[in-house]
């Protein structure tokens, strides 16, 4: 008896890369190829080394967990952001810091009028006044090499929210260089460059926008914020 013969399925293709990770390259010349990608590849020069963010370029699962953090993360800052006219958050925007470094920070923050501007092609180039990064796949190069990076290149300061361990780190710019900025006693993380900057961060990473927002609302109510928005109306 005969058998019908099985159809095979022809494997996906992968689409053509105009370069790999671990490729070696300047800012422009990466910033060109990275124009030419799929749309569905995201990645970043870090150090002049290139990294691809979603594996072999083609867009990988990302995690509930990853996600719930990060729309937590964005609708604090982008709270901060109503209170505080004057300053601009953008969400995984392209950030160009320097000759081998162009990023997509989670969420970044930087103040109109200040290193950080938009450029003639509507990319920010600069270091932003604050970065913001959940690592959950990512903990080792946002640990590392991308504070680095943010380091060398001026950012004002860097949150990293390890969503796996629920952990935020903090660092703060010091004499030489980033310095870990812990919370005061009563849990609350308090920017020291950004007035008003307050955050719970147990609170976000249990998902308790309320308290979050409450909190964020407290700092925002200080007199030193009231004085930080009206200098940054006559700049």
């Amino acid at each position: 008896m005969s058998t019908a013969a099985v159809p095979v399925r022809p494997e996906p293709s992968r689409p053509t890369l105009p370069f790999q990770s671990g490729d070696m390259m300047d800012q422009p010349t990466f910033h060109e190829l990275y124009k030419q990608a799929p749309d569905n590849v995201r990645a970043e020069l870090i150090g002049g080394i290139v990294y691809i963010k979603e594996g072999e370029g083609v867009a990988s699962p990302l995690s509930l967990r990853h996600g719930k953090v990060h729309l937590e993360l964005a609708m604090w800052l982008g709270g901060y952001k109503t209170a505080t006219p004057g300053v601009q958050v953008a969400d995984n925007a392209t950030a160009i810091l320097g000759t081998e470094s162009e990023v997509q920070p989670d969420v970044f923050l930087f103040i109109e009028g200040g290193r950080a501007r938009e450029n003639e092609e509507g990319y920010l180039s600069g270091p932003p006044d604050f970065v913001a990064e959940v690592a959950y796949a990512s903990v080792s190069i946002d640990t590392h090499k991308k504070k680095y990076d943010y380091e060398q290149y001026g950012v004002g300061e860097y949150l990293v929210l390890l969503a796996k361990t629920s952990q935020a780190l903090w660092f703060a710019r010091g004499p030489q260089g980033f310095v870990p900025h812990p919370p005061a006693a009563d849990g609350v993380l308090r920017s020291p460059t950004l007035p008003g900057l307050w955050l719970d961060a147990e609170a976000l990473f249990r998902g308790d926008s309320r308290r979050v927002q409450a909190i964020l609302q407290q700092g925002v109510a200080t007199p030193e914020h009231a004085e930080f928005v009206r200098r940054l109306s006559k700049s």
